[in-house]
């Protein structure tokens, strides 16, 4: 999987929609299959936060960088 194909079409469909964004915070990976219909496994997924946090680069990607990784680190400690 390309993952930053991945990236770009997040960016691309985040840019500017504060619900999406609030979506993709709350639940990353409901957010992705919602919009791009793919799974990624949890390794993939904190490539996606990370790169869609740097591509956004302003509050936005803090804001998502936050509420993600936290919920990102859940998922190693169960």
């Amino acid at each position: 999987m390309d993952l930053q194909k991945v990236i770009s079409e997040l960016v691309s469909k985040l840019t500017g929609n504060t619900d999406l964004i609030a979506k993709f915070t709350s639940n990353p990976l409901a957010a992705i299959k919602d919009l791009l219909g793919i799974d990624l496994d949890a390794d993939q997924l904190a490539q996606v936060v990370k790169g869609v946090q740097s591509a956004l680069g302003s509050d936005a990607g803090e804001a998502l960088g936050k509420g993600i990784l936290d919920k990102i680190k859940g998922l190693f400690t169960k």
